[in-house]
């Protein structure tokens, strides 16, 4: 008696699987690391611009993160690997590169890349917390009522702070707010925006999403 052989499984194909919606995430994780890029050749070079541009390319990246949420409600088309992949650019572009912008422009002691660290880390929680939670918080819908903790993308703020900085010349050592020495080391008071930031992203602040 012969056995009923069992359907072979489809391999999985990233480029197939990857909907209209995917690509304008990818968009955003490319703007992000253009973003590093840009900003570490500024530290290379101390020619301005190039914080223009890393800026930019972060606003750039918000734009692709919200057309792929319109994108994806439009077409009606979404998957868990569309959630994982708007996550990871999202850490990219405004976690990490904001992070890197501020170490770029100055804040570079030992308290402020304690602080900065800790901004990426409360990012990378304040998403994965979304991605656990984000049915129960849709109640039974397809679309999220509403964000615990703010967004991530909030980190635009400090970005365009530190662009009008950039452009009035008030970077390096004449970054606004000065510099401290704590226990030997060196804190820039305006990281302690990037402290507030990540905490307000880990807080249990319910906020309304459009």
């Amino acid at each position: 008696m012969s056995e009923t052989a069992a359907p072979k499984k489809k391999p999985f194909s990233m480029i197939r699987e990857f909907h209209l919606a995917d690509w304008f995430t990818l968009a955003n994780a490319v703007c992000g690391v253009g973003a590093m890029f840009a900003i570490i050749t500024f530290i290379q070079t101390g020619e301005v611009h190039h914080v223009y541009y890393a800026c930019a390319l972060v606003l750039a990246a918000l734009v692709f993160d919200i057309f792929d949420g319109r994108v994806a409600r439009w077409r009606q088309k979404s998957s868990l690997l569309g959630r994982e992949l708007d996550s990871l650019a999202d850490v990219i572009s405004f976690g990490v590169a904001p992070a890197l912008i501020a170490y770029g422009v100055g804040m570079q002691g030992l308290w402020d890349r304690i602080i900065l660290c800790f901004f990426v880390a409360c990012g990378v929680s304040r998403l994965a917390r979304f991605n656990v939670t984000a049915e129960a918080m849709s109640a039974g819908g397809d679309k999220v009522k509403y964000f615990e903790g703010t967004p991530i993308p909030t980190s635009i703020l400090l970005v365009a702070l530190l662009c009008v900085a950039a452009a009035v010349g008030a970077i390096g050592p004449a970054l606004w707010g000065g510099s401290l020495k704590i226990a030997g080391y060196t804190l820039h008071p305006l990281v302690l925006l990037y402290a507030l930031s990540g905490s307000l992203m880990i807080s249990r602040i319910r906020i309304p999403k459009l």
